[in-house]
């Protein structure tokens, strides 16, 4: 099968792979129709990720049809179109049970992490039980594959662990596709104002589109000021900081304000400073987490129903065929205009 290949940092091909095979009772072989890039991709071929190695198929979203199921696998049969979560659990371990399925003892982020993923023909997924969500027959397959991961990360760790509530101001500092995810998801609890905070015009425009009420191009250095200014200097309650460099969590830190919530959705591959000596007295909380991938199936209710519209956020297509191309094109995201790229297996 063709699948696109980690060769170490910077380096990556379309290479010929074996077709995955069943190694467990509660094994699932999905057969893949569409997935996706993410900028967790772009991490780990910048090497941010260090448990990834060599010659790791990437990819961790997904939709496809069930190819052969083990005989552990009694919610799914052979023909069944399934989501694929981008968290592996097992279902029965503490974390699993305490709703924290990113550190399952037998699972969690694995997929394109320390097993193969799925930007690929066929994919293997463990526990596919509860790893794997149904797609009902009316649903949009495209809009199927942003609640793989970005929905429920822009969910998870920047709305629910931010704490957003009515009447709130919220920052989101990062207009790509899981900050636009925030932005969707935080719309539920009718904050008061929502501030976006980029450096790419166009991505601010989708924002605006998307339901931002202010917008704050950064690239002049002076995002902190801009969020102060506009909010009397009193500065925002939620500040969720969705890129993953110590430039934008520092505007985090410079914007929230008493009692306010700093919620880190970003992959981090570098130190950041953390500046307790001006927050230490200001009641501030400050979460980070790994998507647990617990609230897919609300998240697919909300899809279903129209309430939530993420197709919205897709840009390109391409056939696996062409995968190389849509690295380049998702890398160059603001000269391409690129938000959610989809790859669809011929």
């Amino acid at each position: 099968m063709k699948a696109l290949v980690y060769h170490g940092p910077q380096t990556k091909a379309l290479d010929d792979m074996p077709k995955p095979v069943l190694r467990e009772a509660t094994d699932a072989i999905v057969r893949i129709t569409k997935t996706t890039l993410c900028v967790t991709d772009l991490h780990i071929l910048k090497g941010d990720v260090r448990t990834v190695s060599e010659g790791r198929i990437l990819g961790h979203e997904g939709i496809g049809v069930i190819e052969e199921a083990g005989t552990g696998v009694s919610r799914f049969h052979i023909g069944d179109r399934v989501l694929i979560s981008c968290i592996t659990a097992c279902g029965m371990c503490e974390y699993c049970r305490r709703g924290m399925c990113s550190h399952c003892e037998k699972g969690g982020w694995i997929l394109g992490n320390t097993i193969d993923g799925t930007q690929a023909e066929f994919v293997r997924i463990p526990w596919a039980d509860t790893s794997l969500h149904p797609i009902p027959e009316e649903a949009d397959e495209e809009a199927m594959v942003m609640l793989s991961d970005i929905l429920p990360t822009g969910y998870e760790c920047g709305v629910l662990n931010g704490c957003v509530k009515p009447g709130d101001t919220v920052a989101i500092v990062g207009a790509g596709p899981v900050g636009l995810a925030a932005l969707l998801t935080a719309q539920f609890y009718a904050p008061a104002n929502i501030i976006m905070i980029d450096l790419d015009d166009h991505r601010l425009d989708v924002a605006k589109r998307l339901g931002a009420t202010r917008l704050i191009n950064s690239s002049d250095g002076k995002a902190v000021e801009k969020a102060m200014a506009m909010t009397s200097g009193r500065g925002v309650d939620v500040a969720i900081e969705a890129v993953g460099v110590p430039g934008t969590f520092d505007i985090c830190q410079g914007i929230i304000a008493p009692g306010g919530h700093i919620a880190n959705v970003g992959v981090h591959g570098e130190s950041v400073p953390l500046h307790l000596e001006r927050l230490w007295s200001q009641n501030i909380t400050i979460t980070t987490r790994l998507v647990d991938a617990v609230t897919t199936p609300l998240l697919l209710k909300t899809v279903l129903s129209g309430r939530l519209q993420p197709r919205q956020l897709i840009t390109h297509r391409f056939p696996l065929s062409e995968i190389m191309s849509a690295y380049d094109t998702f890398g160059n995201a603001a000269r391409e205009r690129a938000l959610k790229v989809i790859v669809t297996s011929e």
